[in-house]
């Protein structure tokens, strides 16, 4: 071995080395409770391991693509930290997400290994089918599938004789699909030095302590849930509490149960908790640290947080995905003085307001917020075009408006390509739009968001119908069924007679807003 090998060897710092260090620092330590599976650092490292070297065996390779579609579970952390101990790329799949959009993911990604629960390997199937993929492994998280291998297969393996190959700081580890403006996602590739930095920002500007008990409960396909809490959880050495859905009673009856002092969810998931009969009857002194992201919390809604539950701190975390994704950070001591700000830059990102020719804009006026960071994704997979956009002028462009205050605080006012945040989950306007142009009798479409008590922000659809066609709402939404995952239809559709539009033909969407909301 020369001595540039040993070096790189001594010096590696792969996201599977987090584990490894939290594995020899907490050992019999809880890492992780799902049900009745209880892990410590030392067997989760173990786990992890094992399914790294089941993956090696089966011929998977450092750069090799890994889908995952799953519901959160201790299988899904030991998958997604054994493919970065392997140095392959996982690919973390939405599991709401139709058969037809995930056969989208998987020709472009060209996985070689595919892992899904049981619940989701018809669609798994169905969608390897459809992109024309030749997954040579597939892996099934339970019960035993016709042509899928049980995880339990990867996890026995023995890997005494099995040594991980040295992943360099910024190897691509991970691809996630965001959901993005176009009207298909974009794959951003992020690497081990990407992600680390990232925990740390979210560990310093986040007030996370290795004492954490925390309760995950939004989907870890998502980053947010995945790497600014799991993540940093094991890099701390905190317990992690595992459930596959943030149902307001269990989440309630887990906090009690466990001594739960940690907990992140979108605003939906806060206002579901609130409304539920248990919560004033439940014991939910243990909860210390409350965080929320994904969409603005209602002031209503923060106020009632507070006032329901006065030990509480809270932090607003803002953020995509192409950041691993935290970008700025609202404090709890300015919860309500900054209401609705999305706060500074957290640690390990320069962020700045800029006009269209990337100059900085002045302090009250609106311009497009651009980072500069480690944290940033080392592009898009197969995307050159889109990745030079991206970066142009040395900053990376999040496409969100903003403005900003003289203490540097950013609130976002809009997105210059109309994304919509629904419930948690990024939905492109022209994605929903290009799947009810596709109804026979549709002649135009625009799709917006609008507020909503439950959502936050609801996909709202205008239709215009072609000459002479007996278009119905009801027809309308039917088909949206068929072709859009639950979260991305519309909640509710206007069929107008014309759109308004400016002297260019551009549709107003601004219009619809005020008309409509």
């Amino acid at each position: 071995m020369s001595t540039t090998t040993q070096m790189d060897a001594a010096r590696a710092n792969g996201l599977g080395e987090v584990l490894r260090r939290s594995a020899a620092r907490f050992g019999d330590k809880t890492a992780i409770i799902d049900g009745d599976t209880r892990l410590s650092f030392r067997e989760l490292d173990d786990l992890v391991t094992a399914v790294a070297a089941g993956l090696a065996e089966r011929g998977i390779a450092p750069g090799d693509r890994v889908a995952l579609l799953s519901r959160n579970s201790a299988d899904f952390a030991a998958i997604a930290w054994g493919a970065a101990r392997l140095g392959a790329i996982l690919v973390p799949i939405n599991f709401m997400l139709t058969a037809d959009e995930v056969a989208y993911i998987l020709g472009d990604s060209e996985p070689v290994a595919f892992v899904a629960q049981p619940e989701f390997v018809g669609t798994a199937d169905e969608a390897i089918a459809a992109a024309g993929q030749e997954v040579s492994t597939r892996v099934v998280t339970g019960d035993a599938s016709e042509g899928w291998t049980p995880f339990a297969d990867l996890a026995a393996t023995d890997a005494s004789g099995w040594t991980p190959p040295v992943v360099a700081d910024d190897d691509p580890i991970r691809l996630m699909y965001t959901s993005g403006t176009e009207s298909r996602p974009k794959g951003a590739l992020l690497t081990s030095r990407a992600l680390q930095a990232e925990y740390l920002s979210a560990i310093i500007d986040g007030g996370m302590t290795g004492d954490d008990i925390d309760l995950h409960t939004l989907p870890l396909y998502h980053c947010a849930q995945l790497d600014c809490f799991l993540g940093p959880d094991i890099m701390l050495g905190a317990t992690s509490i595992i459930l596959p859905a943030p149902d307001p009673a269990t989440v309630l009856r887990t906090i009690a149960e466990h001594g739960v002092t940690k907990y992140f969810a979108p605003p939906t998931v806060w206002i579901g908790l609130l409304r539920h009969a248990d919560f004033d009857s439940t014991d939910l002194s243990s909860l210390r640290k409350g965080y929320y992201g994904a969409a603005a919390m209602p002031v209503e809604v923060l106020k009632e947080i507070l006032q329901r539950l006065p030990e509480l701190s809270l932090w607003n975390f803002y953020g995509q995905t192409e950041l691993a994704p935290v970008a700025t950070i609202l404090p709890p001591h300015e919860q309500l003085t900054h209401a609705g700000s999305a706060g500074r830059p957290v640690l390990n990102v320069e962020t700045r307001l800029v006009d269209d020719d990337g100059n900085e804009v002045p302090v009250g006026q609106v311009g497009e917020v651009v980072h500069r960071s480690p944290q940033i994704a080392a592009g898009y997979w197969r995307n050159e075009e889109k990745t030079a956009e991206a970066f142009a002028g040395g900053w990376f462009h999040s496409g969100d408006l903003a403005v900003a205050d003289d203490e540097g605080r950013i609130t976002i006012i809009d997105r210059k390509k109309d994304m919509i945040k629904t419930g948690g989950e990024n939905v492109a306007s022209r994605e929903v739009e290009e799947a009810i142009y596709a109804h026979p009798d549709v002649a135009e479409v625009a799709v917006f968001a609008l507020p909503d008590p439950k959502w936050i922000e609801a996909v709202t659809a205008t239709v215009v119908a072609k000459e002479g066609a007996d278009l119905t709402v009801e027809a309308l939404m039917e088909h949206c069924a068929g072709v859009l995952a639950p979260y991305k239809r519309p909640k509710r559709v206007e069929l107008l007679a014309e759109l308004p539009k400016n002297p260019s033909g551009k549709i107003l969407k601004r219009e619809l807003r005020e008309r409509f909301g």
